[in-house]
Protein backbone atom coordinates (compact mmCIF):
# COMPACT_ATOMS: atom_id res chain seq x y z
CA UNK A 1 0.00 0.00 0.00
CA UNK A 2 1.38 3.45 -1.32
CA UNK A 3 1.92 6.14 1.62
CA UNK A 4 -0.23 9.31 0.38
CA UNK A 5 1.63 12.88 1.27
CA UNK A 6 -0.38 15.94 0.96
CA UNK A 7 1.23 18.88 0.38
CA UNK A 8 -0.76 21.93 2.24
CA UNK A 9 -1.02 25.36 2.91
CA UNK A 10 -4.11 27.66 2.23
CA UNK A 11 -1.75 30.67 1.59
CA UNK A 12 -0.28 31.03 -2.06
CA UNK A 13 3.20 31.73 -2.69
CA UNK A 14 4.83 29.28 -0.62
CA UNK A 15 6.33 26.82 -2.53
CA UNK A 16 3.80 23.81 -2.14
CA UNK A 17 3.69 23.08 -5.87
CA UNK A 18 7.69 23.02 -5.86
CA UNK A 19 7.81 21.11 -3.25
CA UNK A 20 5.59 18.39 -4.62
CA UNK A 21 7.65 18.08 -8.09
CA UNK A 22 10.61 17.73 -5.73
CA UNK A 23 9.24 14.76 -3.65
CA UNK A 24 8.16 13.59 -7.27
CA UNK A 25 11.66 13.59 -8.93
CA UNK A 26 14.03 13.20 -5.85
CA UNK A 27 11.84 9.69 -4.75
CA UNK A 28 11.30 8.63 -9.13
CA UNK A 29 15.02 9.33 -8.85
CA UNK A 30 15.45 6.61 -6.26
CA UNK A 31 13.12 4.06 -8.05
CA UNK A 32 10.41 4.33 -5.67
CA UNK A 33 7.00 4.19 -7.89
CA UNK A 34 5.82 7.37 -7.78
CA UNK A 35 1.88 9.16 -8.61
CA UNK A 36 1.60 13.29 -8.26
CA UNK A 37 -1.99 14.34 -7.98
CA UNK A 38 -2.82 18.11 -8.89
CA UNK A 39 -5.80 19.02 -6.67
CA UNK A 40 -5.31 22.87 -7.80
CA UNK A 41 -7.43 24.14 -10.82
CA UNK A 42 -4.59 26.03 -11.91
CA UNK A 43 -2.71 22.98 -12.63
CA UNK A 44 0.54 24.26 -11.49
CA UNK A 45 2.13 20.77 -10.82
CA UNK A 46 0.81 19.09 -14.14
CA UNK A 47 1.92 22.71 -16.26
CA UNK A 48 5.62 22.60 -14.42
CA UNK A 49 6.20 18.87 -14.95
CA UNK A 50 5.90 19.78 -18.83
CA UNK A 51 2.26 18.69 -19.58
CA UNK A 52 -0.17 19.91 -21.91
CA UNK A 53 -3.14 20.57 -18.74
CA UNK A 54 -5.46 22.25 -21.37
CA UNK A 55 -5.94 19.29 -23.73
CA UNK A 56 -5.88 16.41 -21.58
CA UNK A 57 -8.48 14.58 -19.04
CA UNK A 58 -8.20 15.62 -15.41
CA UNK A 59 -8.52 14.41 -12.03
CA UNK A 60 -12.38 16.63 -12.50
CA UNK A 61 -13.25 13.68 -14.51
CA UNK A 62 -11.94 11.13 -12.25
CA UNK A 63 -13.52 12.84 -8.90
CA UNK A 64 -17.13 13.43 -11.42
CA UNK A 65 -16.73 9.74 -11.90
CA UNK A 66 -17.21 10.37 -15.72
CA UNK A 67 -13.62 9.03 -16.54
CA UNK A 68 -11.83 5.62 -14.86
CA UNK A 69 -8.96 7.09 -13.38
CA UNK A 70 -6.52 4.55 -14.88
CA UNK A 71 -7.24 6.31 -17.98
CA UNK A 72 -6.48 9.83 -16.87
CA UNK A 73 -3.05 9.47 -15.43
CA UNK A 74 -0.56 10.17 -17.51
CA UNK A 75 3.48 9.83 -17.48
CA UNK A 76 6.05 12.42 -16.97
CA UNK A 77 10.23 12.45 -16.38
CA UNK A 78 9.22 12.74 -12.35
CA UNK A 79 6.45 9.73 -12.36
CA UNK A 80 3.06 9.68 -13.09
CA UNK A 81 0.66 12.64 -12.86
CA UNK A 82 -2.96 12.76 -12.48
CA UNK A 83 -3.47 16.46 -13.59
CA UNK A 84 -5.82 19.42 -13.37
CA UNK A 85 -6.97 22.01 -14.92
CA UNK A 86 -9.29 25.28 -14.47
CA UNK A 87 -12.57 22.70 -14.73
CA UNK A 88 -11.41 21.94 -11.29
CA UNK A 89 -12.45 25.28 -9.47
CA UNK A 90 -16.22 24.15 -10.17
CA UNK A 91 -15.47 21.59 -7.14
CA UNK A 92 -17.13 23.33 -4.65
CA UNK A 93 -20.75 23.78 -6.38
CA UNK A 94 -20.63 20.71 -8.04
CA UNK A 95 -19.14 18.28 -5.71
CA UNK A 96 -22.44 18.61 -3.13
CA UNK A 97 -23.89 15.16 -2.85
CA UNK A 98 -22.79 13.31 0.42
CA UNK A 99 -19.70 11.33 0.42
CA UNK A 100 -18.23 14.01 -1.20
CA UNK A 101 -15.40 14.08 1.26
CA UNK A 102 -14.25 11.04 0.09
CA UNK A 103 -14.49 11.28 -3.66
CA UNK A 104 -10.51 10.98 -4.07
CA UNK A 105 -10.12 8.39 -1.79
CA UNK A 106 -12.39 6.18 -3.72
CA UNK A 107 -10.60 7.15 -6.93
CA UNK A 108 -7.16 6.59 -5.63
CA UNK A 109 -8.03 3.05 -3.70
CA UNK A 110 -8.22 1.65 -7.35
CA UNK A 111 -4.98 1.96 -8.35
CA UNK A 112 -3.07 2.90 -4.65
CA UNK A 113 -1.39 -0.88 -4.79
CA UNK A 114 1.13 0.16 -7.87
CA UNK A 115 3.03 2.99 -6.37
CA UNK A 116 5.10 3.58 -3.55
CA UNK A 117 4.64 7.16 -2.91
CA UNK A 118 1.71 9.81 -3.81
CA UNK A 119 1.71 13.16 -3.61
CA UNK A 120 -1.03 15.26 -3.41
CA UNK A 121 -0.55 19.13 -4.07
CA UNK A 122 -3.59 20.91 -2.47
CA UNK A 123 -5.17 24.43 -3.64
CA UNK A 124 -4.37 27.82 -1.23
CA UNK A 125 -7.34 27.10 0.07
CA UNK A 126 -8.86 25.17 2.53
CA UNK A 127 -12.11 23.89 0.76
CA UNK A 128 -13.76 20.44 -0.37
CA UNK A 129 -10.73 19.94 -2.36
CA UNK A 130 -8.10 20.26 0.44
CA UNK A 131 -10.87 17.73 2.43
CA UNK A 132 -10.46 14.97 0.23
CA UNK A 133 -6.44 15.39 0.26
CA UNK A 134 -6.46 15.08 4.34
CA UNK A 135 -9.12 12.29 4.05
CA UNK A 136 -6.72 9.60 1.68
CA UNK A 137 -3.63 11.52 3.33
CA UNK A 138 -0.97 9.30 5.69
CA UNK A 139 0.52 12.47 6.35
CA UNK A 140 0.68 16.49 5.74
CA UNK A 141 3.76 18.40 4.78
CA UNK A 142 3.32 22.08 5.52
CA UNK A 143 5.64 24.32 3.17
CA UNK A 144 5.99 28.20 4.21
CA UNK A 145 7.93 30.71 3.23
CA UNK A 146 9.87 32.96 5.84
CA UNK A 147 7.52 35.92 6.82
CA UNK A 148 4.75 36.54 9.03
CA UNK A 149 1.65 36.35 6.87
CA UNK A 150 2.66 32.72 5.83
CA UNK A 151 2.89 31.73 9.68
CA UNK A 152 -0.94 33.15 9.90
CA UNK A 153 -1.87 30.49 7.03
CA UNK A 154 0.05 27.17 8.98
CA UNK A 155 -1.98 28.61 11.93
CA UNK A 156 -5.40 28.29 10.63
CA UNK A 157 -4.87 24.61 9.29
CA UNK A 158 -5.36 23.32 12.82
CA UNK A 159 -9.03 23.57 12.87
CA UNK A 160 -9.01 21.68 9.90
CA UNK A 161 -6.98 19.51 10.29
CA UNK A 162 -9.00 18.81 13.74
CA UNK A 163 -12.22 18.17 12.27
CA UNK A 164 -10.73 15.57 9.44
CA UNK A 165 -8.86 14.00 12.08
CA UNK A 166 -12.32 13.37 14.06
CA UNK A 167 -14.73 12.86 11.52
CA UNK A 168 -13.38 11.48 8.75
CA UNK A 169 -9.88 10.16 9.43
CA UNK A 170 -8.45 9.34 12.68
CA UNK A 171 -4.67 8.15 11.05
CA UNK A 172 -3.66 11.75 9.80
CA UNK A 173 -0.29 13.26 10.85
CA UNK A 174 1.34 16.31 10.08
CA UNK A 175 4.99 15.08 9.14
CA UNK A 176 6.39 18.55 9.67
CA UNK A 177 6.15 22.21 8.60
CA UNK A 178 8.84 22.94 5.74
CA UNK A 179 10.33 26.16 5.42
CA UNK A 180 11.35 27.63 1.99
CA UNK A 181 12.71 30.07 0.48
CA UNK A 182 14.97 30.31 3.83
CA UNK A 183 18.22 32.44 4.45
CA UNK A 184 19.50 32.11 7.65
CA UNK A 185 21.30 35.50 7.36
CA UNK A 186 17.85 37.08 7.46
CA UNK A 187 16.60 38.23 10.55
CA UNK A 188 13.29 38.13 9.73
CA UNK A 189 14.15 34.65 8.81
CA UNK A 190 15.56 33.45 12.18
CA UNK A 191 12.34 34.77 14.01
CA UNK A 192 10.23 32.92 11.65
CA UNK A 193 11.76 29.80 12.13
CA UNK A 194 11.59 30.19 16.09
CA UNK A 195 7.64 31.15 15.72
CA UNK A 196 7.37 27.50 12.91
CA UNK A 197 8.85 25.80 16.07
CA UNK A 198 5.98 27.15 18.42
CA UNK A 199 3.37 26.25 15.72
CA UNK A 200 4.81 22.98 15.17
CA UNK A 201 4.46 21.86 18.47
CA UNK A 202 0.48 22.72 18.57
CA UNK A 203 0.41 20.54 16.09
CA UNK A 204 2.18 17.92 17.63
CA UNK A 205 4.57 17.79 14.48
CA UNK A 206 8.34 20.09 13.87
CA UNK A 207 10.29 21.88 11.89
CA UNK A 208 11.78 19.81 9.30
CA UNK A 209 15.73 19.89 9.53
CA UNK A 210 16.32 19.97 5.58
CA UNK A 211 15.50 24.29 4.82
CA UNK A 212 14.78 25.06 1.20
CA UNK A 213 17.49 27.56 0.31
CA UNK A 214 16.74 30.20 -2.06
CA UNK A 215 17.96 30.28 -5.97
CA UNK A 216 17.14 31.62 -8.98
CA UNK A 217 17.13 27.67 -10.24
CA UNK A 218 13.95 27.29 -8.50
CA UNK A 219 11.80 30.02 -10.36
CA UNK A 220 13.75 28.81 -13.80
CA UNK A 221 12.62 24.95 -13.49
CA UNK A 222 8.88 24.81 -14.00
CA UNK A 223 9.71 27.16 -17.30
CA UNK A 224 11.72 24.44 -18.80
CA UNK A 225 9.10 21.85 -17.81
CA UNK A 226 11.30 20.27 -15.04
CA UNK A 227 11.42 19.82 -10.87
CA UNK A 228 14.93 21.77 -9.74
CA UNK A 229 16.14 18.33 -9.09
CA UNK A 230 16.16 17.51 -12.97
CA UNK A 231 16.90 21.32 -14.38
CA UNK A 232 19.90 22.11 -11.40
CA UNK A 233 20.71 18.87 -9.87
CA UNK A 234 23.89 20.80 -8.46
CA UNK A 235 22.10 23.84 -6.71
CA UNK A 236 21.62 24.47 -3.21
CA UNK A 237 17.59 24.08 -3.33
CA UNK A 238 18.39 20.51 -5.08
CA UNK A 239 20.17 19.56 -2.34
CA UNK A 240 17.88 20.29 0.70
CA UNK A 241 15.30 18.85 -1.07
CA UNK A 242 17.10 15.44 -1.21
CA UNK A 243 18.09 15.91 2.79
CA UNK A 244 14.01 16.47 3.10
CA UNK A 245 13.50 13.31 0.58
CA UNK A 246 15.83 11.97 2.96
CA UNK A 247 13.12 12.59 6.37
CA UNK A 248 10.55 11.51 4.70
CA UNK A 249 11.60 8.13 3.89
CA UNK A 250 12.54 7.65 7.10
CA UNK A 251 9.65 8.53 8.34
CA UNK A 252 7.25 7.29 6.22
CA UNK A 253 9.43 3.83 4.79
CA UNK A 254 6.78 1.80 2.47
CA UNK A 255 7.99 -1.95 1.06
CA UNK A 256 9.82 -1.29 -1.91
Amino acid sequence: MSAVIAITNQKGGVGKTTTSCALLAGLHQMGRRVLGVDLDPQGSLGFCLGLDIDNCATVYEVMKGSRPISEVIVSSECGDILPSNILLSAAELEFNRPGREFLLKNALSEIQEDYDYIIVDTPPALNVLTVNAYVVADGLIIPMAPEILSLLGVAQIRETIDTVRRCYNSRLKVLGILLNKYNHRFTLNREVLDMAGQIAAQLDTKVFHAKIRTSVSVAEAPAHGESVLNYAPSSKPAADFRALIDEIVHELPTNS
